[in-house]
Formats: structure tokens, sequence, C-alpha cells
């Protein structure tokens, strides 16, 4: 008897202890819950006041002014998605549907060194006109890069570096949670390690997290992994590793995903808190650019155009380089794997891959139309991989283009999700519905992985999928008070039927809003339901630990 009256105060004091007849501001009832900590599911009803979450269990004799009916549905913590690119998108589009309507709550922005420059600026603005969701914010490496020295190779001298360090303490301050980098792009790219690490210092010492879009994620991968490993230990941080894939070619050449695993578990088991996260697609998406050679691009993009513009032939040099590096040195046939994902000037290449684009090349300069294209009316010109070279650089020169790069194996994808360190994130921006066609992922990540991976393809469990929505993202990036369904914590919540929730992006179609999320909270506020954004905008900042006034924020930034 006794065992028993200690079991359920134990159960009381995990579920919160409701008490009878109290009242709340909202009760989500008769749901499963899955509490985000890798716990299985169990029924229960969650009482909201303030925003925050005061009770969990059974509530059947409180009342509310506002009442959610999970009847046969899974009630988890708000998804939270470590990697995006929305930064200033969401001063546009500040509902941040794509985001809501995936169930993701919180997002952090700033990532592959890119982002807001002057972060309490950053927060000011989402404070004044509000947000959807929560938002952190990381500093980004080019960002500071390019605000000391512009957007070209070279070593930061002395006064530059001091600078740069200065940057980074005040963003900090101003409420960053951590400093990335995105190694593949300028003039990040030019950058030493030993100045990387310095610079990680600052954010280090304010409690910062590393995040990385590695040098590489193909063919130099294990010496990527190794650098950004050893920013974390040198600079005495934690790491992100970022949207953490591997392409086809360099899975063939060091054995698959496992060996790049292996070295992360590794080093974990040497005591480096390193973490990493996943998009669940076999394709990657960024700028045209990064085709391009970097030693060219080291004097700046706009001057690197200038140079062809004065010497034509130099093109030529740069499409044997290209030519170089796909098909010799990684013995592609064809650029057939990249295709536009939205291109400003030149729109009727949205959709296409590299080989077409090569083709309507040469019947716009055969002064044929290049809607003839895939219609059957005539033979279409044969193009070879220096053309696609050639297309891609045209591309660039004339404006630039985002693309998708189907280069992934699906065995990999599976087996990196699996690994009990990786985050689910979506490596999106905020979408503006209709425009361009862009990686499905900024529609469907979170709910591919329920859908997909969890339901149809049993991957992992749906438990460990919320986990790695929720909790462990929370913890990597050290959110306090979210990530899990706890008394105490910000009621950020998602709804979901777990029977139907899909994903509805392709990416031939992938302006598509995934099913089955019925419902969204954002501190205790329905952002999301029926099928309907309710515009309440009832995101906050989330501060990083360095924050210069923590306690003065509390007001007003976790309502």
């Amino acid at each position: 008897m006794k065992c028993h009256i200690l079991l359920a105060a134990v159960v009381g004091l995990v579920l919160g202890g409701a008490a009878r007849g109290a009242e709340y501001d909202l009760i989500v009832r008769h749901g499963k819950i899955i509490d985000g900590t890798g716990n299985a599911w169990f029924y229960g009803d969650v009482g909201v006041n303030v925003g925050k979450i005061a009770a969990i269990g059974d509530l059947k004799d409180s009342t509310s002014k506002e009442v959610i009916d999970a009847t046969g549905m899974i009630v988890a913590p708000g998804f939270i998605d470590v990697h995006t690119h929305a930064d200033t998108d969401l001063y546009t589009q500040p509902t941040a549907d794509n985001f809501i309507r995936d169930g993701v709550t919180s997002i952090i922005t700033g990532n592959c060194g890119y982002g807001p420059l002057h972060v309490g600026e950053y927060f000011d603005h989402l404070r004044k006109h509000g947000t959807a969701v929560n938002v952190g914010c990381l500093i980004g490496h080019n960002t500071v890069l390019r605000a000391v020295k512009g957007d070209r190779a070279g070593d930061l001298t002395d006064e530059q570096m001091a600078k740069a360090k200065g940057l980074i303490q005040a963003a900090m301050e101003e409420g960053a949670v951590g400093f990335s980098t995105g190694l593949i792009y300028r003039p990040g790219t030019y950058s030493k390690t030993e100045e990387i690490i310095e610079l990680a210092k600052v954010s280090a010492e304010r409690g910062g997290i590393y995040t990385s879009h590695m040098r590489s994620e193909s063919m130099e991968i294990m010496a990527a992994i190794d650098e950004a490993l050893r920013v974390g230990r040198e600079a005495g941080c934690r790491v992100e590793i970022s949207h953490f894939k591997l392409s086809a070619d360099a899975a063939k050449k060091i054995g698959g995903s496992d060996t790049t695993l292996g070295k992360v578990m590794a080093a974990r088991a040497a005591g480096e808190e390193v973490w990493l996260d996943q998009y669940p697609y076999t394709a990657s998406s960024t700028s045209i650019s990064t085709m391009l050679p970097d030693d060219f691009l080291a004097v700046g993009e706009k001057e690197a155009i200038k140079k062809i513009a004065a010497d034509p032939k130099i093109e030529d040099v740069i499409v044997e380089q290209m030519r170089q590096q796909y098909e010799v040195q990684r013995g592609r046939k064809h650029l057939g794997y990249v295709v536009i994902a939205s291109c400003e000037k030149h729109p009727e290449y949205n959709g296409r891959n590299l080989i077409e684009v090569a083709q309507m090349m040469k019947l716009a300069k055969a002064g044929k139309q290049p809607e003839l294209l895939g219609d059957g009316a005539e033979k279409l010109p044969e193009v070879n991989v220096a053309d696609q070279c050639r297309a891609a650089v045209e591309i660039w020169r004339d404006g630039g283009a985002s693309c998708v790069f189907h280069s992934m194996l699906e065995p990999d994808v599976a087996n990196i999700m699996r690994n009990p360190l990786v985050s689910i994130a979506s490596d999106s921006g905020v979408r503006q519905f209709g425009v361009g066609v862009p990686h499905p992922r900024g529609y469907g990540t979170n709910t591919r992985v329920l859908g997909v991976y969890v339901r149809e393809q049993h991957v992992i469990t749906l438990e460990e999928a919320i986990r790695k929505m929720t909790s462990q993202p929370a913890l990597a990036f050290r959110l306090k008070d979210r990530g899990s369904i706890r008394v105490g914590n910000w009621a950020d919540m998602t709804v979901f039927d777990a029977a139907t929730v899909k994903d509805m992006a392709t990416f031939e179609k992938p302006h598509q809003y995934p099913v089955g999320i019925e419902e969204v909270l954002v501190n205790g506020r329905v952002e999301f339901a029926k099928g309907e954004m309710t515009k309440v905008l009832a995101g906050v900042p989330l501060l990083g630990p360095g924050y210069k006034n923590q306690s003065a924020s509390a007001a007003v930034d976790q309502k």
C-alpha cells in the first residue's frame, strides 16, 4: 500500500499535480502526450496559464477559457528548427506560414555564416512588429568578415581582427546564441582555421555554440569534420555540424555515412560536446556560385564579373576548370543533378536542370524558341559537360540563381537519421507561396520525418523523432524552458494526427503545405488551427546565455 501511495506521489510530481477545479487560460484535452524526452506516450490533458504549462494530467474537473480537443491526436512540444535562413524574411512574412504549418514553433536564424550583423536591432524589430515563431539568432562569420574587410580573400589584419571580435562580442551581449560559419561561401572560405578559432572564442566565452556548414560535404568531408571538431576543442565551445550529409561520390570513396558518423562519435567518446542536424532529403540547395572555382572569386563576385567582361577568354578557363572538377575528378557524365530553383533574371529556367538550361541557351543562340524544350517538336541540341558548366557560369554572371543539387543516397539519409545526436532541421527560409521552384524542405521537413521515416519506413520511432525535433535541439542550443512538455515550460505545442501526418511538397511541386498538423501553439497562444493561420504573432526572441541583461529581458521577451 505504501508503495502505491509513493508511486502516485511521484507521478503527481512528474505530471504537475493538477489542482481539482482549477481554472486555466487554455486546456488541451484527451491527447496522447509525447513529452519530447524520448519517453513513450501517455494519455493526459495539458493546462496552460499565462503562456506556460501549468498542469499535466487529468483535468476533467478543471475549466478554461479555451479548449482544444486532442482526442486521437498526438500532443507534442512545438518543433524546434535550429538551422533556418529565415533571417529578415520575417520582416515581410512574420507569420512564417511554412514553419508553423509544419509544426515548428521556434527557429534559429543566422546560419551558414550569414544573417543579421546587429542582433539587438534584429530582435527589436521582431519585438515591435511581431512574429509567429520564437526566434534565436547566431552571429555569422561571413557577415562579420564583410563588415570588416569586404567580400575578399586575405587574412584579417590585427585591426580587422579586433573589430571582428568586437562585433561578435556585441552580438553575443545582444542575445545571439552562438557563432556560425559557412565555409564554402565567400569570404569565409578563405579564412584559415586559426582565424576561425580566435573568433569562435569570443562566442565561447559567453556560452555560445559553434555551428558550421563545413568546408566540404563531399570528397574532403573527413578533413572538414576534423576542422569543425578542432574549432570546438581549441575555442572551448560545443559544436553543431549543420545539415550533416554525404554526397554519393564521397560515400563511394570513404565507405558511406558510417565513416563520417564514426568520427563524430569518437569525438564524443573523447569528451567533446558535438551535435548534428539533418534535413530528410537526398538533395541540397544553395547558390549556383558555389559551382565556380574559389580562386577565381577570391577578389569578390563583382570584380570577377568585370574580369570576364574585360577578357571573355577567362570564361573559357573557368569552364575548363569546372569541367576538370566535375567530369574528370568526380567522374560525372552530366550535371543534370543540378536544378534551378529560382533565377530572377530568367524565370524560364526555374525547375530546369543544367542539361535542359544548356539546351535552352543553345536554342536561343540559334534564334529558336527555348519553349521547344521537351515538347517533342524537334530534336534538341546535344550538350556536353562543358556546355553545362558554361550555362552555370552564364547564369551566375547574369545575376545568379539558387539551385537544388540531387547528390545524396537514401541509405545514408536514413542511416544518419538513426544516429542519436542528429536533430531535424530544414535549412530553409520563409517561403513565399507560389514563388520559384524551391527545395520542398521549406514546407515539409518535420512532417516528412513523421510520415515517411516513422510511419512508412520505420527508420525511427515516433517518440525518437519528436525528441530529435524538440528536447535535443533545445539542449544543444541551451534554449531555456522549451523543448519538452513539462510544468513550468513555455507552452509551445504541436497537435497532430500520427496516422495521417504527411508532407505534400515535392521537388516538382514544392508549394504545398503538409497535412495532419491540426493545432500549433506558441507561448500558449494558438497560431494555427483548423487549417488556418490565426496571425496572433505570439513568438518572442530567444536570448542566448551571453545576453547582458537576462533578468530585465524576461518581462519583454517571455510573454
